[in-house]
């Protein structure tokens, strides 16, 4: 019988409201049953979800409603990140307060999330910028001050011009602010760091227990702390050129080896050799001040051209004192790498083979491939990198790179400058410290304050939390705060003088390193509940992007420890299982070319197919619009797909269902209008199938097999039910669809007997066992259709509170096997025969395979060996 369409502008508000009157994902910590935390990287307000958002969010729920099928207590929250430059931005351009800004945001995001039907416990949600957190966010502070985990110091940092604050080194992308895309310069600021440093090698050997994580994170972070095995070694200055008192340079080498291939030292800008020479010098100090405004970046010094200039200063080889090389300032050296100091080996190291070729110095190979004629071999362009046999090295000749690196340690070991040994091993890290100071107003306050007599003191955690003011004017360039008229007066807490309170501003990176562990208790008067973490963290699957994989991900794992070290969590690891999802792209379109190219949005085109091409048609003038390349959805290119018209136009189910179905998640998906409506139809076939059968399944119960025809039914059914729960356990979302897509196409059929009535009761009872079951494996990825077709079939109370399906071990068994068939010990083919075949049978059938009868030529074999269900060996 026909039957009204699915829906969904009626049935999805109508079982959202259904699940939010009744509770049904509000979580209790006191719940006795096993724990399960699931977390998606919490968003930036920035006023729409876009379908990235959708796509990440959509993962997590399926996660989150699958587990609390299994009977887990799920914990599945959300919040805001949301202090940042473009909540200030918006108070300069639009003229509101950033709270305004952000606030009205969120009230906007959230009611798209919440039409996308997500299980979320909204009892637990806060913003970053909400007193209430960053009020515990300084507690924090305090108690890593009081720990030792907190410290200040000059440093040269990298400074955004146009969002004029600092920016981490991870903060710069080939030399440009991550969120401005300006030229970033180096200035000196007195600046706040986190410690990052103290937990440099547990970072990096703890990432080998992290088995749940993608390796390709794993790697980048570990790439990211970089530890190295090297030496120090210390040459002493023969000639300073007058420019310097010092005696002596300290160089760091993870290649001590290639010590005879050295031609120059090389030193950084801020090095205190290259500060004493620009002191005397006014070239040297206006190369070192061209080179301060360069980024830190390592892609920018990766890319930069490499500089330098002749200190005039010389020192001695370490390994011959007779032998002496220049000392260079150069731009690609750092004060904050190392020690600021290299020595540049040309033959081994492209950077410095490039930087001799520029200034004419000596480029001696000293490393060659083994195997190789040294009479032959030379360096051209590029320079050797790899290990092989040591040349042109003196007593080195001859040795392998390991060994040469072990026998320069052991002789430098031995040798005194002075009273110290010339050379020493050492651990480097290319980790530094977190520096976290901001020069705005829209972040969390850092809770000091500057005293003329008392110095630096922390303020009482009774005073807390210190407030950002909301009486700032945002009507020029710089930190509000520094500007407001009363703020920042204070009388100190320990002499009661005045003081001034400090008017930098937390990363906001600090302020998304800890909120996972919030969640826990987001109620307390502590930053944790330290019972209620430890209960639930590490969390167990934890959504975002790739792009957060050092940044974010790195201080987290920072974060969890010093919060261990303070006593509020007592756990190393935030994260137990990662998923880094792709993005969500889609074809772009446009209208003229260069610089008068135009942009067109995919809801301003219409899409033709003629004689199998594909053409863009603009709806309102008729022209051909240009089909361009798949990317990522930007508001630049305009190939930008609004959620809020997909849910309107199809429903959230369709849009979940779609942005999981096209593609494995941890890579891009393509987004279509084809491929959406696709979806669209599938939900309406489900809804068709099942609610024309439904008068036929009310009040029957579910049984299994029976006439073969309800056996079939019922072997499909479960088999589904046992895969899907395999795919779901490992987030392969793309395979659980396809195969609900078969699942739905095998049950067509005997569907459409039970909704013309002529199905029998052992069918009517397989299929409402198979309903059961579809329903159960939709309910993930389309909650709303799952609850509708639910209801329509009579099932009892809701799909989101209702347990998981159990599979029957017969049904799923396989009723086929698959036998090696070898004649006189030698493999010559394969036997398919049913499980419970004979052992009569299966000789028949192997004497029936064309392979053995080709060799037994019609003769009979001497005898036929069976291994019940392993092997066949053939005797002739």
């Amino acid at each position: 019988m026909a039957t009204e369409r699915y829906n969904p502008r009626d049935a999805e508000p109508r079982w959202q409201a259904k699940w939010n009157d009744e509770d049904v994902f509000l979580t209790k910590n006191e719940d006795p049953r096993d724990k399960y935390y699931v977390l998606e990287m919490f968003p930036y307000p920035s006023g729409r979800i876009h379908m990235g958002h959708v796509r990440n969010y959509a993962m997590g729920d399926v996660v989150a409603r699958y587990k609390r099928a299994r009977g887990y207590n799920v914990l599945h929250p959300m919040g805001w990140d949301a202090f940042g430059m473009p909540a200030e931005n918006a108070a300069m351009e639009r003229g509101v307060h950033p709270a305004s800004w952000t606030y009205q945001n969120i009230a906007s995001m959230k009611s798209q999330l919440k039409a996308m039907g997500l299980s979320l416990d909204w009892s637990r949600e806060f913003a970053t910028c909400d007193v209430e957190y960053y009020q515990r966010q300084q507690h924090l502070f305090l108690d890593f001050l009081e720990k030792g985990l907190v410290y200040r110091k000059q440093s040269k940092v990298n400074w955004d011009p146009v969002d004029n604050t600092v920016l981490a080194n991870e903060q710069v992308i080939d030399g440009r602010g991550w969120r401005s895309g300006a030229l970033v310069e180096q200035r000196e600021l007195t600046q706040w760091f986190f410690k990052i440093t103290d937990f440099s090698q547990d970072l990096l050997e703890s990432l080998n227990g992290l088995d749940q994580w993608p390796e390709k994170v794993r790697l980048m972070q570990k790439n990211w702390i970089g530890r190295s095995e090297g030496m120090l070694l210390r040459w002493e200055i023969s000639e300073d050129a007058s420019l310097t008192a010092e005696k002596e340079v300290t160089v760091y080498t993870t290649r001590p080896d290639t010590l005879f291939g050295a031609s120059f030292l090389a030193i950084a800008a801020d090095h205190p050799l290259a500060r004493d020479a620009a002191a005397k010098n006014a070239a040297i100090e206006a190369f070192c001040e061209e080179t301060r405004r360069a980024g830190t970046s390592l892609a920018a010094l990766e890319t930069a051209e490499k500089k330098g200039i002749d200190t005039g200063i010389r020192v001695r080889h370490p390994l011959d004192a007779d032998w002496e090389l220049p000392v260079y300032i150069a731009n690609f050296v750092l004060m904050d790498y190392g020690t600021g100091a290299i020595f540049g080996c040309p033959s081994g190291d492209q950077r410095d083979l490039d930087f001799a070729r520029k200034y004419d110095l000596p480029v001696t190979p000293v490393v060659m491939p083994e195997g190789t004629d040294q009479s032959t071999f030379s360096i051209g362009d590029e320079a050797y990198v790899g290990d092989g046999v040591m040349i042109n090295s003196r007593f080195l000749d001859g040795l392998s790179t390991s060994a040469a690196f072990d026998a320069v340690a052991e002789k430098l070991g031995s040798t005194l400058l002075g009273n110290k040994p010339q050379g020493e091993r050492t651990v480097n890290f290319r980790l530094r410290d977190w520096g976290i100071s901001r020069q705005r107003y829209w972040g969390c306050p850092i809770p000091v304050i500057h005293c003329e007599d008392c110095g630096v003191v922390p303020v009482p955690k009774a005073d807390l939390p210190v407030k950002l003011p909301d009486d700032v004017t945002f009507d020029k360039p710089g930190n509000p705060l520094d500007r407001h008229p009363t703020w920042r007066n204070v009388a100190c807490p320990h002499c009661a003088k005045p003081a001034r309170r400090e008017t930098d501003t937390m990363d906001t990176f600090v302020d998304s390193s800890w909120y996972f562990a919030r969640f826990t208790a987001p109620w307390e008067d502590q930053p944790t509940d330290p019972a209620a973490a430890n209960s639930w963290l590490p969390v167990d699957q934890y959504i975002g992007g790739i792009e957060h994989a050092i940044l974010h991900l790195l201080y987290s794992r920072f974060f969890t420890r010093a919060m261990q070290v303070a006593g509020h969590v007592d756990l190393k690891e935030p994260f137990k299982g990662l998923f880094t999802q792709g993005m969500v792209v889609h074809e772009t379109y446009s209208r003229g070319s260069g610089a008068k190219r135009e942009w067109v949005t995919p809801a301003e085109i219409r899409i033709e197919e003629l004689d199998g091409k594909r053409r863009a048609v603009h709806l309102e003038t008729g022209e051909e619009i240009a089909i361009g390349s798949i990317e990522k959805m930007s508001k630049s290119k305009k190939n930008v797909v609004d959620p809020d018209d997909i849910i309107a136009s199809y429903g959230a189910d369709t849009a979940r269902f779609f942005v999981l179905s096209d593609s494995p998640p941890d890579r891009d998906v393509i987004w279509s209008e084809a491929g959406v409506e696709g979806a669209h139809r599938f939900v309406q076939r489900v809804w068709r199938l099942l609610s024309e059968a439904a008068p036929s399944l009310r009040g029957v119960e579910a049984q299994t097999g029976g006439s073969d025809e309800a056996l079939q039914v019922s072997q499909l059914a479960h088999k589904t039910l046992k895969a899907v729960q395999v795919d779901y356990d490992k987030l392969a979302f793309n395979k659980a669809v396809a195969r609900i897509y078969e699942f739905v196409n095998g049950l067509a059929a005997p569907l459409a007997k039970a909704a013309s009535g002529s199905a029998t009761p052992e069918l009517n009872g397989a299929l409402r066992d198979a309903a059961e079951i579809l329903i159960a494996t939709i309910a993930p990825i389309m909650p709303h259709l799952a609850e509708e077709c639910w209801r329509e079939i009579g099932g009892s109370g809701l799909v989101a509170t209702a347990s998981w399906p159990r599979y029957s071990e017969a049904l799923v068994a396989e009723n086929e096997m698959t036998l090696p068939v070898q004649i006189n010990g030698k493999k010559r083919g394969d036997l398919t025969i049913a499980r419970d075949a004979d052992q009569t049978a299966v000789e028949n059938a192997v004497l029936a395979l064309e392979a053995v009868q080709a060799v037994l030529g019609g003769q009979r074999p001497k005898k036929i060996i069976v291994v019940p269900q392993r092997i066949v060996n053939v005797v002739v």
